[in-house]
């Protein structure tokens, strides 16, 4: 199964390498990889770790066990602050090499992932993702309907994560739930992931509705701010309410759209009014989710092109741009291919 979290390992300085080294190690044999997919692991780990030593001063790799159409995986996002790259393309290029070396690292990388892509851009530095899974995936595969992607990070220092982000599927609806428990530590984390729970149970389509029933479920907790955004199908429409500072919006080629939570905390004192607000769908549109563990004024706006790959580099760019450190961190992204 995967996990709802990432966990942040650094790799700052090369004495970080041996730990983080073996502790994705680890999370490759309980993945049940084969023997030779954990050595490619292994090898794309070193490949990072070194990457991030000689051409950026160091970095931070965001790791966490995934899954997709039941085979287990693992995500490694690399962040950096280095000098950025003007053409990647070449880059990945076996052979060429800024530093005197062989240069096969980012093309060995690529051919032993399942999906590697890179943003990097002149002086802003360089997110990295690499997705290995047990059994290796068609390349072929037709691109899903939607795509729903997300960053969640602990509040530095502690292992437990009060952000959590739910996302699940009807027959009629596309349906998310970014939730941030009050605080942060264990309290926090069992706050929203009892809100997660009722969520996914959760069986109304309106939003309203399920804002309303996760509040009856988390009484007991420390509460919570959180929003959900529901997509109805039939309708083509976004349809979004939220109680707290989730911060909210959908970007698309005639529009940019926020939303604007109404105040409270689920579990203690949810407003007896809300209203829901339709977004109407079009081609090339985007939904973000913020918690305020990023900076309010975040926007994707500096990142030309970045929606063209996979939404787990833009929402890794906004947590690398735009977070506080001081709280826990979450960004959830979602597109649509209609």
């Amino acid at each position: 199964m995967g996990r709802r979290t990432h966990v942040a390992l650094r790799a700052d300085d090369r004495s970080y390498f041996a730990m983080l080294k073996k502790e994705i190690h680890a999370m490759a044999v309980e993945a049940g990889f084969s023997e030779t997919r954990v050595g490619e692991t292994d090898i794309i780990v070193a490949e990072l770790t070194s990457n991030l030593a000689k051409h950026a001063g160091g970095g931070t790799i965001w790791v966490k066990a995934v899954e997709e159409d039941g085979v287990p995986g693992i995500e490694l996002i690399s962040v950096d602050n280095g000098p950025g790259m003007q053409d990647v393309t070449r880059m990945m290029t076996d052979g060429f090499s800024t530093k005197n070396t062989l240069g096969h690292g980012l093309g060995a990388m690529k051919r032993m992932a399942d999906v590697f892509q890179v943003f990097s851009q002149k002086d802003w530095g360089t997110v990295l993702l690499v997705r290995v899974f047990a059994e290796p995936f068609a390349a072929f595969r037709r691109p899903p309907k939607i795509e729903v992607r997300s960053v969640v990070l602990p509040k530095p220092t502690e292992e437990a994560c009060g952000d959590g982000f739910f996302y699940k599927e009807t027959d009629d609806h596309y349906q998310l739930f970014l939730g941030d428990g009050l605080g942060h530590g264990a309290d926090a984390a069992a706050a929203v992931i009892k809100a997660g729970e009722a969520f996914e149970t959760c069986t109304e389509t309106d939003p309203v509705s399920i804002i309303r029933f996760v509040n009856d479920k988390v009484k007991k907790t420390r509460g919570l701010v959180g929003t959900v955004a529901s997509f109805c199908k039939q309708r083509r429409v976004w349809q979004i309410v939220g109680v707290g500072n989730i911060s909210t919006k959908v970007y698309g080629p005639s529009l940019l759209k926020s939303y604007m939570s109404y105040n409270g905390i689920i579990g203690l004192n949810v407003p007896n009014t809300l209203n829901v607000q339709e977004v109407a769908y079009e081609r090339g549109q985007y939904l973000v989710m913020c918690s305020d563990g990023l900076k309010s004024r975040w926007d994707t706006i500096k990142y030309p092109g970045i929606v063209r790959y996979d939404l787990s580099l833009l929402a890794a760019a906004l947590v690398k741009d735009f977070a506080r450190y001081t709280d826990d961190m979450s960004v959830a992204a979602c597109k649509l291919n209609l």
